[in-house]
């Protein structure tokens, strides 16, 4: 087990499957107690069940204010404080405008937006009186670069850059730093949707990442010194094209 983040507190959203699940693993790794937060309490309690005594489930809908109230709360009380938050739950919904959902935009919008949002200014009054933290949120490629298959993804990720690049020179006097990663296509349940023949061919030509490798990027961005932000780190398949 390394030790960069002994001593340190981590709490993930979206923490049960893919890119949240990797980032406990990898944070327990280097030294961390983890609080994986996650509305799934049956996926929440098998993954903690897996990775031993120091990852602590605590069940939490996002996307619901009541809810995200109690987050800082009990994070507190399970783990006894808090030094890294990554904002990592999110969901997709890709396609072509005309056909399109606006139901379907607006739960992903919610997700992706405003939950964000709210749980990122739920812990930051706390961080701020420590005078130290870290903000992580899970971003993406579509935050940057306008992806023509997915309009209403690419402009909900635009808005967490957004916030992002703003929050970060706001709070950055209290010692805090604020980050995204944005990765490329991962293989994660938010391309569940994807035909078997276009996956299994993306795999193969190196099109899609791990979920461990967006976790191998955050751990780099959290234990860089206190002196350094790593802003955006954007990491993409290397035949991607973006």
């Amino acid at each position: 087990m390394g030790v960069e983040l002994a001593g340190k507190v981590a709490a993930i959203t979206g923490a049960a499957s893919g890119i949240g699940l990797e980032c406990a693993r990898s944070m327990l790794g280097a030294g961390a107690r983890v609080v994986l937060i996650d509305r799934d309490e049956e996926a929440l309690s098998k993954a903690c069940a897996e990775l031993g005594p120091e990852a602590i489930p605590l069940v939490i809908d996002v996307t619901e204010p009541a809810s995200v109230a109690g987050m800082l709360p009990a994070i507190l009380a399970n783990a006894g404080q808090l030094d890294i938050l990554h904002a990592n739950a999110g969901a997709y919904v890709g396609g072509d405008v005309i056909q399109g959902d606006p139901d379907a935009w607006d739960r992903m919008l919610n997700l992706n937006v405003n939950a964000v949002f709210r749980t990122v200014h739920a812990v930051l009054p706390y961080m701020a009186e420590r005078k130290t933290g870290d903000v992580i949120v899970t971003s993406s490629i579509a935050g940057v670069v306008p992806v023509v298959h997915e309009p209403i993804y690419t402009a909900s990720k635009h808005a967490v850059q957004a916030f992002v690049h703003t929050v970060r020179r706001q709070v950055a006097k209290h010692g805090i730093r604020v980050g995204a990663v944005l990765p490329g296509p991962v293989v994660t349940a938010l391309i569940k949707d994807w035909p078997k023949e276009k996956l299994e061919a993306e795999l193969a030509a190196g099109g899609l990442m791990e979920p461990v490798e967006v976790a191998h990027a955050v751990l780099f961005m959290l234990t860089r010194p206190r002196n350094v932000t790593v802003r955006d780190l954007v990491i993409l398949p290397q035949s991607n094209d973006l």
